[in-house]
């Protein structure tokens, strides 16, 4: 039987190569490089996945299935092709520029936890389906895969002739249905087994600790993200290895400290969460003090649920009787492989105070698990468990200075010690230490001959698109490394302890500088036209300060850190400077649905005639999901025409799969509750990677709708964000990524600052 998630490369003389470790990168020296097949041979993906679904008659399957990419195509077989060479597929197609591939988080199929994947044509949200891998490490790289054969079908496009041609199939693959009514057992496997009338379910061998889930080896280790954070972290106690931090930057007397427990694990972040994430008790009594018998209540859409937990905390305090809690888990992934659990307090109507028990409301925290960078391909994974929760008792202090012995028989010293739990549980198991690397599907626009990613997006138009496999993916799989660390070493640190950062910066006379790289982007042949912001009144107005709320700003571009021009050599990244595009205005609308193309309405400021006047407007349109919906509506301007030769003209006027793989967003939250710090993160996320991005290009401008609602993770961010906006300074910076050296240094687009936003002041809008 194939691993899962076995990677080989087809060459163009038909042998084949098994590729073990990181897919292109030189075991000798560390380096990296494009070896997708693109150009001489065929990237192959394979393994085993379930397959969920229902029947003709109703009846809910979860089947396993052996799932093959070779180039675009993509098919799904009953056994593995390897061992049965004259297997048909029962399922065939071919991936395209529509079909779209989202993470749905954890689902509990047949007593069994399961990360599922689903597939939908975009311009079809009725043609869809889902596949289903046992650990998120696993649906990580498959969707890596399929982004790998979406770059594959762009560069079958590239080289001219019939699109038509080159992706007719004679089947489509439909993973919404069944054919036969007859259920039949994997061959040789004996996974299936039938439950009374309902649905098969799969009893799969029992995996290692860490289930397959390999780590990657590509990100860097360290708590630096792209934008700067007024944390000062120092260390007051070192215990069993494991350090503990305190905020001394943000600390105000009579409202609690922040602080975090941190180590390294010797697993990858996918083994590592998974261990974070189960709630059997065997293995939980293992490494956790706090969280005894505990059980799910709820789950929702698959990053979400709910716990309830009962322990005899006799050992942690005086109490003698027993207690429970409750408490939600909502985590998210990075684009970089970090995972992010938030854990609250919560109340669930199925677990009410019972007698003989004592509720608790645990405390706030959350995990950060980070992937360490390896030296060569043979050491093991590791990854850095990060355990950050705010104390408000005093005891921390005495604990601090002198060990005081209470403080280390409450719940919040035990959940600081769970890292060391986790640390030494994982040692203590060979299987996380033996662990093998999974191959990384890695390209990058820039290596393809004769520039995929410069075809004008109309060539992906055909209607033979109508008989793929869902279309999917826009998004290119470019370079793993898109949003990683920040690992610029030797860069003066500026020690000015001030909650708001930007402020702090352009409070030191320093000379905000012109945005790096952007001297060539817009046409110098051309004289500058006035821009006054005055002719232009958005339905949210612009602030006086960071004292004002409601309101909008336009920081410096100095709060972030972006890709420098040796930066495809040593990763190193430098300061933003003044942001290239003004930012004259900003609308907070209220509406029923999601709303495109809003540049196309007549009382919208581009269609004004001041408007009509200026050489270039981008118009970003960020559609929040909600009861009701909401849309931010940001106008940035040029006083002079963009060179179609810079990286912004190659924006502008590229196809949507372009933009989809550089259009970068990086959050700051400046001031808010630190738990949303958390959940927003600093790191740069490609936006058409994470949610789906649609873009209309008309005369003077491009306007770009991002349907966060497309994605669960961002919606579930968006829903805290949105319980604590009215007390939040946020900081958004848009660029273009640089993945060619003619794109480097980075320059900041534009930046927008929103000053405590009020949801009731949104104004309604009518198509």
């Amino acid at each position: 039987m194939a691993s899962p998630g076995s990677k080989k490369l087809v060459a163009a003389d038909g042998s084949d190569e098994k590729l073990s470790g990181n897919l292109g990168r030189d075991s000798d020296s560390g380096s990296s490089s494009r070896s997708s097949g693109v150009e001489g041979g065929t990237f192959e993906y394979f393994g085993w996945v379930y397959h969920l679904g229902a029947n003709k008659i109703g009846h809910e399957y979860c089947h396993l299935r052996f799932l093959f990419i070779r180039g675009k195509y993509v098919e799904m077989y009953k056994r593995d092709p390897h061992e049965n060479p004259d297997i048909k597929p029962i399922r065939r197609g071919v991936i395209g520029p529509t079909m779209m591939v989202e993470e749905m988080g954890r689902r509990k199929v047949n007593q069994r936890d399961v990360y599922v994947i689903r597939f939908y044509n975009r311009l079809d949200e009725t043609r869809k389906g889902e596949i289903a891998c046992p650990t998120a490490g696993e649906a990580l790289k498959w969707v890596e895969a399929f982004d790998e054969a979406k770059q594959q079908a762009e560069y079958a496009l590239s080289r001219g002739g019939s699109a038509r041609t080159k992706l007719n199939m004679e089947a489509n693959i439909d993973l919404e249905g069944h054919r036969p009514r007859v259920r039949r057992y994997a061959f040789g496997l004996k996974k299936l087994i039938r439950i009374g009338q309902g649905p098969e379910t799969l009893l799969r061998q029992s995996s290692t600790l860490v289930n397959d889930a390999r780590g990657d080896g590509f990100y860097e280790g360290g708590d630096n993200g792209d934008a700067i954070e007024a944390h000062e972290w120092k260390c007051v106690r070192t215990i069993n290895g494991v350090r503990i931090f305190e905020d001394v930057a943000n600390f105000k007397a009579g409202r609690g400290v922040l602080v975090k427990a941190v180590a390294v694990a010797e697993a990858s972040a996918d083994a590592v969460f998974e261990v974070i994430s189960k709630l059997d008790k065997r293995q939980r009594y293992e490494w956790d003090t706090v969280t005894g018998d505990s059980e799910l209540i709820d789950s929702y859409e698959g990053h979400y649920d709910v716990v309830y937990c009962v322990y005899d905390p006799k050992y942690l305090s005086r109490w003698q009787s027993k207690r429970d809690f409750v408490f939600s888990r909502q985590w998210v992934r990075g684009q970089d492989g970090t995972y992010t659990i938030l854990q609250f307090p919560a109340v669930h109507k199925k677990r009410p105070p019972k007698s003989g028990y004592r509720r608790t409301n645990i405390t706030p925290s959350t995990w950060e698990i980070r992937n360490l960078k390896k030296r060569t391909d043979a050491e093991p994974p590791s990854c850095l468990v990060t355990h950050m929760l705010e104390i408000h008792s005093k005891r921390w202090f005495k604990w601090k200075r002198t060990s005081y012995s209470k403080f280390e028989k409450t719940i919040p010293y035990a959940l600081l010690l769970q890292v060391a739990g986790l640390k030494e549980y994982i040692g203590a198991n060979p299987a996380f230490k033996y662990e093998t690397s999974a191959t990384v599907v890695e390209s990058k626009l820039s290596d393809v001959p004769n520039g995929v990613s410069d075809v004008p997006n109309g060539e992906y138009v055909d209607e033979e698109m109508e008989e793929q496999f869902y279309d999917a993916t826009d998004s290119s799989s470019d370079e793993e490394e898109s949003d990683e660390d920040d690992d610029e070493e030797d860069k003066k640190e500026i020690k000015v302890k001030l909650k708001n950062v930007s402020w702090a910066i352009a409070s030191l006379s320093l000379k905000r500088p012109k945005a790096p790289g952007a001297s060539n982007v817009l046409d110098a042949s051309v004289d500058p036209v006035n821009i006054d912001p005055s002719q232009f009144q958005g339905s949210l107005r612009k602030g006086n300060g960071d004292k004002d709320s409601n309101c909008w700003n336009s920081p410096s571009g100095m709060g972030f850190m972006i890709r420098g021009k040796t930066y495809l050599k040593d990763n190193a990244k430098v300061m933003g400077g003044e942001p290239l595009l003004t930012l004259i205005s900003v609308d907070w609308l209220k509406v029923d649905k999601a709303v495109d193309n809003i540049g196309l309405h007549p009382k919208c400021l581009v269609q004004s005639e001041p408007g009509k006047k200026l050489p270039f407007i981008l118009v970003i349109s960020l559609q929040v999901p909600s009861k009701p919906n909401y849309c931010l509506v940001l106008y940035y301007a040029a006083d002079r025409p963009v060179s179609e030769s810079s990286s912004l003209g190659k924006f502008v006027n590229g196809s949507d799969s372009y933009r989809d793989a550089r259009f970068k967003l990086i959050p700051s939250i400046v001031q808010g509750y630190w738990m949303v710090k958390r959940a927003v993160g600093t790191k740069a996320c490609l936006l058409g990677k994470a949610v789906t991005c649609r873009y209309l290009r008309k005369d003077n401008f491009l306007e770009i709708d991002v349907d966060i609602g497309s994605s669960a993770v961002a919606r579930s961010v968006i829903g805290l964000v949105l319980g604590y906006v009215t007390s939040l300074i946020v900081d958004l910076a848009i660029l273009i990524e640089g993945k060619e050296e003619t794109d480097l240094p980075e320059y900041v687009l534009g930046t927008v600052r929103l000053n405590r936003i009020e949801l009731d002041s949104a104004v309604s809008f009518e198509v």
